[in-house]
C-alpha cells in the first residue's frame, strides 16, 4: 500500500488539504476496490498512478467549483465503484451523501468500502434511478446530485434533476463534449426544470479533459417524471 499512499500524499493531499487519516482512507479504499475487481467488474484502471488521477482526483474536481454546505445532502447517481460519491464523502465529512447503483454486487462492495473506512455519512442504495425518485423520502429532496460516466445529458437530467430540491443544483461530469451535450439537453432541461448555471473546464495530468456542467433546479419536478425504467433511454427528451 506504500505506494499508493505516496502517491495520494503528493498528488491530493496538498490540494484538498487531506489530513493522515483521509490519505489513510483513500489507500484503504484502493486496496479494497482492486481486491473486489478481481471478482466483480468494478473498473479497467487499477494502476495505482491512473486511480488517483482517473478516480480520485477526477471526483475531487468537484471540489474546485463548488462549496458544499454544513449539512448538504447529495445523491450520487449510477456511483458504480463509488465515483465521485466516496471521494467526496472523505474529503467532505459533513456532506450527507447516497450512492445509488442498479447493481446489488456493486452496492455490496461500497458497503464494505463504507463500512471498512468508517463513512458514517454515506449510505449505499440498490435501486433503478427511475424507481427511486418516485420515493417520496428522495423526490425533490437533494441539495445536490451528480452523474459521472453514466449516460448523455438528456438522459442524465430524467435521471438526476428529479431528485434535486428547487434551488439544488446538478453536477454533471462530462469528458471534453460537454458543451455538445449541453445543446442536446435543452429539450429535458425545460422539461425538467434545470437551468444551465456554468460550465467548469479541466485538465487532468496526463492531459484529458473534463467538463463539470453545473444545472440549477428551478422548481418542483413534473409529476409525469421520471418515466418508466427504460424510457428514458429508449427516448431521450431531445
Amino acid at each position: 500500500m506504500s505506494e499508493i499512499l505516496t502517491l495520494i500524499e503528493q498528488e491530493l493531499a496538498p490540494r484538498f488539504g487531506l489530513s493522515a487519516a483521509q490519505c489513510e482512507q483513500f489507500a484503504r479504499y484502493y486496496a479494497l476496490l482492486v481486491d473486489w475487481n478481481s471478482r466483480i467488474n468494478l473498473t479497467a484502471i487499477t494502476e495505482p498512478q491512473a486511480v488517483v488521477e482517473k478516480h480520485f482526483l477526477d471526483s475531487l474536481l468537484l471540489l474546485d467549483d463548488v462549496q458544499f454546505k454544513e449539512g448538504d445532502t447529495l445523491i450520487d447517481v449510477g456511483t458504480g465503484a463509488g465515483f465521485p460519491g466516496i471521494p467526496l464523502a472523505i474529503v467532505c465529512p459533513s456532506l450527507g451523501v447516497t450512492l445509488l447503483d442498479s447493481l446489488r454486487k456493486r452496492v455490496t462492495f461500497l458497503e464494505t468500502v463504507c463500512g471498512e473506512l468508517g463513512l458514517a455519512n454515506v449510505t449505499a442504495a440498490h435501486e433503478r434511478a427511475e424507481l427511486f425518485a418516485k420515493q417520496p423520502a428522495h423526490r425533490d429532496a437533494y441539495d445536490w446530485a451528480t452523474a459521472r460516466a453514466v449516460a448523455r445529458l438528456p438522459l442524465l437530467c430524467e435521471y438526476c434533476l428529479p431528485f434535486v430540491k428547487a434551488g439544488g443544483h446538478f453536477l454533471a461530469c462530462k469528458g471534453p463534449d460537454g458543451a455538445a451535450e449541453l445543446v442536446e439537453a435543452d429539450k429535458a432541461l425545460a422539461a425538467l426544470n434545470g437551468r444551465h448555471k456554468a460550465t467548469y473546464h479541466h485538465t487532468l495530468p496526463g492531459g484529458e479533459t473534463r467538463d463539470i456542467l453545473l444545472i440549477e433546479k428551478t422548481a418542483p419536478t413534473p409529476k409525469r417524471f421520471p418515466r418508466k425504467p427504460g424510457t428514458a433511454a429508449k427516448s431521450p427528451l431531445v
